[in-house]
């Protein structure tokens, strides 16, 4: 048997799906240590995941088909995932943000599909620098954690 033929995972590429794992990596990593909702785990699959349908979307792409409605419904059910980590309690939501990171990480794995791997990577870095950027400035200054984001902070301590 021809170990190229065993290995091969056409029409998808393990450059691809190495870059996919890295990505959700990198951004799960940091969701993880924070003790986040969406972790390395949640993070690499949905990164995996949404350049699975998008690759092999393409793979079949003909010309009365059409690749970007795919994306469309990976968005749609993306949406839908990232609306079951969000929940209310005492006039406070949460989990917006790990909401939002499920977002981006379905539109890294879409980039992977579509336009470059290490753009990707790039995009995961500029995602982490957003989480983690954001934080630094609430613990540097009290003008970032006014309204809802006070509330939050008490809900948090409350032991809830």
């Amino acid at each position: 048997m021809n170990l190229d033929a065993l290995f091969s995972i056409d029409p998808f590429s393990w450059r691809s799906m190495t870059c996919a794992i890295i990505c959700g990596v990198i951004i799960g990593l940091e969701r993880q240590l924070r003790g986040k909702p969406v972790g390395i785990r949640t993070s690499a699959l949905i990164v995996v995941g949404t350049y699975i349908f998008i690759a092999a979307s393409m793979a079949i792409s003909t010309s009365i088909s059409d690749p970007s409605r795919i994306i469309g419904q990976v968005v749609t059910g993306i949406g839908f995932l990232g609306a079951g980590v969000m929940l209310a309690k005492e006039g406070v939501v949460v989990g917006v943000t790990s909401a939002a990171a499920i977002w981006a990480l379905a539109a890294i794995g879409v980039c992977i599909a579509v336009i470059d791997p290490l753009v990707a990577i790039k995009l995961s870095l500029v995602v982490v620098a957003i989480l983690y950027g954001v934080d630094v400035l609430e613990e540097y200054s009290s003008a970032f954690t006014r309204g809802v984001h006070s509330k939050y902070r008490k809900w948090r301590r409350s032991g809830y």
